[in-house]
């Protein structure tokens, strides 16, 4: 999630587990450690396939930052004795605050590596976006109120329940849409292939599937509001360029992060062929902004270089207007043509090209 959310999220558990000893001390502990985890975004792994699947990685560890509060607990013992504060209970309230971060992170698309330095892939549940009001807002009201009434506030722990009651709605919803899918897919013989459902920007009420088949990806957008029966838009992925991409170590590491979910195209850098992979599952369809280079086309062969990302079209105001009216009505038209590498250009909600 966005560092807002996290930073809240660590101030409301700091406040509710130590607000009496601690008033707003609490709040500010908490927001501290709530934001920690993510300062390994400053860290240079070496090229952008590596700082993109790095990232959430050794930071976000449940055993790392379960060691870390242990570490932080007993250097601080002696703070927590001078405000009544048991060891067992700073260190409880330690541990959550770091802990929160991670478990939330995983409920969104990116991929959170909970269980580093086990090679597992990441844990991503996929019920949230990275930025979603509906589950901060309540934090933040809540610690408005912390602020001003001090530690007896009961509020942080009443925002924690709230948000905690929005997550859990979002697992419904997205068991819903995966159910109102299944027969469309089933109707398709796509119903064993990999699929990817996870909300639309800022919202739990649109959803986007993504369904990988061999060559090609299929995209659909179901909203809880809906009647009719969820269309596909099918789209090629490049799935001829996948043994060359996977010759890379970038490639292997892009796979191993992003699952079946990628897409692979050629395009032109300065005047030679370049093989450029695309994550599908963050943003959607014309507007994907993790695009990688992997390799070149040197006199007929595909050479490794070092990744960079590629700068995509962002999503404008208007694509996000068309989402939000297309929230409440199946009538609005999202689908647009594509541009000549076949990338779509537009979000898709059309009948299957």
């Amino acid at each position: 999630m966005d560092s807002l959310t996290q930073a809240c999220l660590g101030a409301a558990v700091g406040a509710s587990l130590l607000g009496r000893p601690l008033g707003r001390k609490a709040l500010l502990l908490g927001a501290a450690l709530g934001t920690l985890p993510d300062l390994d975004v400053v860290i240079d792994y070496g090229d952008a396939v590596a700082d993109y699947t790095y990232h959430r990685g050794f930071s976000h560890s449940l055993w790392v930052l379960a060691a870390l509060a242990t570490i932080l607990a007993l250097a601080s013992a002696g703070f927590a004795r001078r405000h009544g504060i048991s060891l067992r209970r700073w260190w409880l309230t330690l541990g959550a605050c770091l802990l929160s971060h991670p478990l939330l992170d995983a409920f969104t698309t990116y991929g959170t590596q909970l269980w580093w330095p086990l090679t597992s892939p990441p844990t991503a549940w996929a019920s949230v976006f990275i930025i979603d009001p509906l589950y901060t807002l309540p934090l933040i009201v809540a610690l408005g109120i912390g602020l001003v009434r001090g530690g007896a506030s009961r509020a942080p722990c009443w925002g924690l329940a709230l948000s905690g009651a929005y997550l859990l709605f979002t697992l419904g919803a997205k068991f819903i849409v995966d159910e109102r899918i299944a027969p469309t897919l089933a109707e398709r013989d796509l119903a064993e292939a990999p699929r990817l459902v996870q909300p639309t920007p800022f919202n739990s009420l649109l959803w986007r599937v993504t369904v990988v088949e061999d060559g090609y990806y299929h995209e659909s957008l179901v909203g809880l509001f809906d009647e009719r029966a969820p269309r596909l838009t099918r789209f090629p992925r490049g799935a001829a360029l996948e043994p060359a991409a996977r010759a890379t170590a970038a490639g292997q590491r892009l796979h191993w992060f992003a699952g079946p979910f990628l897409a692979y195209q050629i395009a032109p850098r300065d005047g030679r062929e370049t093989l450029i992979a695309t994550d599908l599952r963050l943003g959607f369809p014309g507007y994907h902004p993790f695009r990688f280079t992997l390799a070149e086309r040197v006199e007929g062969d595909w050479q490794a270089v070092d990744s960079r990302l590629v700068p995509g079209a962002s999503a404008g105001a208007g694509a996000l207007r068309q989402l939000a009216r297309r929230i409440v009505s199946e009538r609005i038209p999202l689908c647009q043509e594509t541009s000549p590498n076949a990338d779509p250009v537009g979000m898709i909600d059309c009948p299957e090209r």
